[in-house]
């Protein structure tokens, strides 16, 4: 994978941030004894430039950044409907807060790209539409490219503008949403095969 002309292949985590990729998981990758204002401001270090000088001597340019850490810390959390748990560890919250964490801390990175695995695994129907209106302010607030793998197809058709469908790895169909929707393969792969007798 190139981003901006540079590869990310085997660069490890903490680089690929740094290089403009923000992800959530499928299963939480939560750190259950931290707090959710901790979740997001940690995100944000691969954007610090003062340096460990400027840290150990407390430079002004480190209390200048630790400012501006500290303000969009509290926008990400306002965005994403958390900031009432700010002071909260994750392992309290209901499950959408949670996942609504694991999406602000993912856009802390300030990301180019936003890969977001199976976003709605595990949520209610008011949770689910509170995630599309989410991800869709992201989009349009941010500017951000999104890849998103997820299972829930209305889910899909209301979000996504090009579609990839695979089937055991393998891509069967590619298009717009109408398209895919339409297509016999993915239809036949994903609602079965009618046997006429």
């Amino acid at each position: 994978m190139e981003l901006d002309g540079r590869s990310l292949l085997g660069l490890p985590p903490h680089r690929i941030a740094a290089g403009g990729v923000g992800r959530t998981f499928q299963n939480l990758l939560l750190w259950r004894h931290m707090t959710v204002r901790e979740h997001v401001k940690v995100a944000h270090y691969s954007q610090l430039g003062y340096g460990w000088m400027g840290a150990l001597f407390g430079s002004s340019r480190r209390y200048a950044e630790e400012r501006r850490l500290e303000q969009d810390t509290l926008r990400l959390m306002e965005m994403f409907d958390v900031a009432k748990y700010a002071d909260l560890v994750v392992g309290n919250l209901p499950y959408g807060a949670r996942r609504r964490v694991e999406m602000a801390r993912a856009m802390a990175v300030n990301p180019k790209v936003l890969l977001l695995d199976e976003p709605t695994a595990g949520m209610t129907p008011e949770g689910l539409a509170q995630m599309i209106d989410t991800i869709r302010q992201v989009h349009r607030d941010f500017g951000v490219a999104i890849l998103l793998i997820e299972h829930r197809l209305k889910f899909v058709m209301a979000l996504c503008q090009r579609i990839q469908t695979l089937v055991f790895g393998e891509l069967i169909a590619e298009g717009a949403p109408e398209e895919i929707q339409n297509n016999p393969q993915v239809i036949e792969a994903y609602l079965g095969k009618e046997d006429i007798v």
